[in-house]
């Protein structure tokens, strides 16, 4: 199970964002989870939208330079040790952690987190072996 992430690179210049989100309102594409990673001259979006391939196309005709990357959702509890528990499952089996986004749920007590990982193969195996729920580009949608 993987999700859909895109990533649009931006100069970190005044306006650039606003314009990248007003595309996607044009466009009727809602932003389910955002995660904005910065330098002095540009800037990563990463984004889970619910209509990805009609982003990328979108921002593409507006000259934006835009990545779709694979990623893992994860369902976890909203509490004390929720996250700690996934990334320890990972760090034990050796699976390199790329990055890492997180967004609370409307359903109480979850919390859903964005994992890229450098094997996302293994490291849905791993997380599925170990009853962590995977979640689906759809059940965030209907969040």
């Amino acid at each position: 199970m993987q999700l859909k992430q895109i990533s649009v690179f931006l100069e970190n210049k005044s306006g650039r964002l606003s314009r990248v989100t007003q595309i996607l309102k044009e466009a009727n594409i809602d932003i389910l989870a955002l995660c904005v990673a910065d330098s002095n001259e540009y800037g990563i979006v990463r984004m889970i939208v619910d209509k990805p391939a009609k982003a990328m196309e979108e921002l593409e005709k507006s000259k934006f330079t835009v990545s779709l990357t694979n990623v893992i959702g994860v369902t976890i509890p909203d509490s004390a040790g929720g996250l700690a528990t996934v990334i320890d499952l990972l760090a034990k089996q050796n699976i390199s952690m790329e990055y890492i986004y997180a967004f609370t749920s409307r359903k109480i007590g979850e919390a859903i987190i964005i994992l890229r990982v450098e094997d996302t193969q293994s490291a849905i195996e791993i997380l599925t072996d170990h009853h962590v729920k995977l979640i689906t580009h759809n059940e965030i949608i209907r969040e």
